[in-house]
């Protein structure tokens, strides 16, 4: 069996993984350790599937620890940043449209030197190694822990970089060092973002994953551990203390993920349900759809692949006012079961709309006898409105999918949906994203720059199948089980000799 861990801003939820599906479950408060609130969640589902630590093969965790990190502007480093561009790229300095107050979380510690590549791998000029050495020694004087390298087309040839952190470790050996070439894709100023922010977590990740160790120290669970990605597989914990921004948006990708896992199907539209907003996307062949648009995380754009996902707000703890015709975006949030008034507060929510209307059973439904059946109406119809236009919104066809409903705040939602086929609410959907957690798998991925011809095309995505595959086999996945998922291929018009962007995506189950 295995476990899978969704480690939220407010909730710990833990599934164990069967055979025959859940075996245990359990949803626990977050707690500021992190790592108490795993034990008491892990603890618990275990207890329910009536099994111990001797029958759990591995553990698998999701976590918005990091992306809360960026948008609270806590607990992130001061960053040294460095580009390789120069005599290129001077005009839109590093750090360039970075709100304020998170430019003075990370500083201003830029520097530009030579170096760089055309996107045919041409060097643009060779590496200035003396600049690069004199500026890790100018952050190791400033007490700096954390660098971000970021070199011009870097995804075509990384090697500037490599060399360019090997003269800062030999400057500052015990500098975090975080290279564009391995975090984002192409498009110079949003990969040099995701570079900085990722360095800026650099003690955090370590931190967080100490708490996951920990977790799993404490229960006796000496098993493979994996943390999962934002695009619905899974990377080796060691991985995550290099890579944090990898986990960006996990949760909502592991919500869509097990909600097509417990209904059975591969093919939807899901809409996950909180206590503030409502997160809709769509899936294929049981993965998101990935976002084509740079990415905001915390007000800076960022290309590391992300689910193209919509937050809408709307959650059980949203709050409702004029007579029901406004719902949110505010909500009680955590405060859901003190302030809401089926819970005995005085605060008007959307669950307490859905307990007046009777068709959630949650709280007390005397202490919602008083809420007008107007404004019952009005926010019922206020709700389907925002959910039917924005799946609506996410879908990119004419024909209807089926639209699962599940988190927290699913008990929201009992009535058809114009815009989809039918509507499911999956048992355990409560859950869903600790069993998006449990059942993913690993995956390998190949993106570069190739010029496509009528001659070479099936060669090329030979080339490329074959090498996403040895990537994910690499990762972990058994060979026998590695399947390409996504072939993307994408004219570059604004660049000479009519090169495509090729990228491909494959993946494969844990040997367990």
């Amino acid at each position: 069996m295995k476990i899978g861990v969704d480690v939220g801003g407010t909730n710990t939820d833990a599934v164990v993984m069967g055979a025959q599906g859940v075996a245990g479950w359990q949803k626990t408060p977050t707690t500021a350790d992190v790592q108490s609130g795993i034990v008491a969640a892990i603890t618990a589902a275990m207890e329910g599937a009536g099994i111990g630590p001797e029958s759990i093969e591995c553990v698998m965790i999701g976590t918005t620890q990091f992306t809360n990190a960026v948008i609270e502007r806590r607990s992130l480093l001061p960053v040294g940043v460095i580009r390789l561009a120069l005599p290129a790229t001077s005009a839109i300095p590093p750090l360039t449209d970075w709100p304020e107050d998170l430019v003075a979380a990370v500083g201003r510690n830029t520097v530009l030197v030579a170096g760089g590549y055309e996107f045919d791998g041409r060097e643009i000029a060779p590496l200035d190694e003396r600049a690069v050495a004199e500026a890790a020694r100018g952050w190791r004087a400033q007490g700096l822990e954390a660098a971000a390298v970021t070199s011009v087309f870097s995804p075509m040839n990384g090697d500037m970089e490599r060399r360019a952190s090997e003269i800062i470790l030999n400057e500052a050996p015990d500098m975090a060092v975080s290279l564009s070439s391995e975090l984002g894709q192409f498009g110079l100023l949003p990969r040099e973002n995701s570079t900085i922010i990722n360095a800026s977590l650099a003690a955090l990740a370590m931190r967080v994953v100490g708490a996951f160790r920990s977790a799993l120290d404490r229960l006796g669970l000496n098993v493979p551990l994996f943390i999962s990605q934002n695009d619905g597989t899974l990377m080796r914990v060691e991985d995550v203390e290099r890579y944090p921004v990898l986990t960006f948006a996990s949760g909502p990708t592991n919500s869509m993920r097990g909600a097509v896992h417990l209904a059975g199907i591969a093919d939807a539209m899901v809409v996950d349900i909180g206590g503030t907003t409502s997160d809709i996307g769509m899936l294929r062949k049981g993965f998101p759809r990935q976002s084509t648009h740079f990415v905001d995380v915390g007000g800076v754009k960022t290309n590391f692949r992300m689910p193209d996902v919509l937050a809408v707000g709307l959650g059980g703890g949203s709050i409702v006012r004029d007579g029901g015709s406004r719902l949110g975006p505010d909500s009680v949030g955590y405060e859901l079961t003190t302030r809401a008034l089926c819970f005995g507060g005085d605060t008007l929510t959307a669950t307490d709309i859905a307990v007046a209307g009777g068709w959630a059973e949650v709280g007390d439904a005397a202490l919602v006898k008083s809420v007008p059946a107007g404004t019952i109406r009005a926010a019922r119809a206020e709700m389907q409105r925002l959910i039917a236009t924005n799946v609506e919104r996410m879908k990119t066809e004419a024909r209807d999918l089926p639209l699962l409903v599940v988190g927290g705040g699913s008990i929201l939602v009992d009535w058809e949906v114009d815009s989809a086929s039918e509507v499911l609410r999956p048992h355990h959907s409560s859950v869903a994203n600790a069993v998006g957690a449990a059942i993913a798998q690993v995956a390998g991925e190949v993106e570069r720059v190739v010029s496509i011809t009528d001659a070479n095309r099936e060669k090329v995505l030979e080339d490329a199948r074959a090498e996403a595959t040895g990537n994910a086999i690499r990762a972990g996945a058994v060979a026998g089980s590695v399947e390409v998922i996504e072939v993307e291929q994408v004219p570059i018009s604004y660049l000479p000799g009519n090169p495509s962007r090729l990228r491909v995506k494959a993946v494969g189950d844990l040997p367990v």
